[in-house]
């Protein structure tokens, strides 16, 4: 079997790439994770197919299983493995068994790009541990290549790193130095308030009819940054945002 795991942006039906298109039009099902009922991520990738496949094929929904959030979790990097490897495996079983019962290639719609903090290849490498699989990766636009071009900016400065993390580590990371941070999945944006002083270039649901941005220093644009938040989750259902975020020279 092939499957074929396709990003397909960070939420925008346009934001595909041509690549993309003729991959969700060739195969023969699509697998899709839904994290509860009436998903508003699942009915996203819904219009996404229904903008670019004249004819769809069928739409194999796998419920994500639970996964230990607890903050107890969240401040042991042991015990967070651990909820992450475990969250993994229940994901594992259940594509094996969504696989299974397909005939034909099956595409894995994924946020973003595959490259970028997604678990899609390693819970296939999980279900290709006991089956043949046949894995090709379809790349899409990223959030931060949205984000880069939605403020017209270069992410990093003349001969300088970009570190790009996450924003459970952002903390961290400012703690060893770093200067110039791009933090995705932000659960929250509580550890920004320390960075009064830094540039911050936020966005939320790039791509979409909800996205909002908002650039400045950190001391001026928070409290918009979480208004924006609100609204936004409160409009789409749902909020992928991210930010890069720059030490004063």
């Amino acid at each position: 079997m092939r499957v074929r795991v396709v990003g397909i942006g960070p939420g925008g039906v346009d934001q595909l790439t041509v690549e993309a298109v003729e991959t969700l039009r060739s195969v023969s099902a699509y697998l899709v994770v839904e994290k509860r009922e009436d998903d508003p991520l699942v009915a996203a990738r819904e219009a996404i197919i229904a903008r670019h496949v004249p004819d769809p094929p069928p739409m194999l929904t796998v419920r994500d299983p639970e996964r230990d959030r607890s903050a107890r979790v969240a401040g042991d990097e042991a015990a967070y493995q651990r909820a992450v490897a475990d969250w993994h495996a229940a994901r594992a079983e259940r594509f094996a068994i969504a696989l299974d019962e397909a005939d034909g290639d099956v595409a894995i719609l994924v946020w973003g790009d595959p490259a970028f903090y997604d678990s899609t290849l390693r819970i296939l490498d999980r279900v290709a541990a006991d089956r043949s699989l046949d894995v090709d990766v379809i790349p899409g636009v990223s959030s931060l290549q949205l984000l880069a071009a939605r403020h017209a900016i270069v992410l990093h400065e003349i001969g300088r790193p970009l570190h790009l993390t996450t924003g459970r580590k952002l903390s961290e990371a400012v703690e060893r130095g770093e200067g110039n941070i791009a933090a995705m999945l932000l659960s929250s944006i509580d550890s920004f308030a320390a960075l009064s002083d830094w540039t911050v270039w936020w966005g939320a649901n790039l791509g979409t009819a909800h996205e909002a941005l908002a650039h400045g220093t950190v001391a001026e644009v928070l409290p918009d940054i979480r208004a924006a938040r609100d609204r936004v989750k409160d409009e789409a259902g749902w909020i992928m945002d991210l930010a890069l975020l720059r030490k004063p020279s």
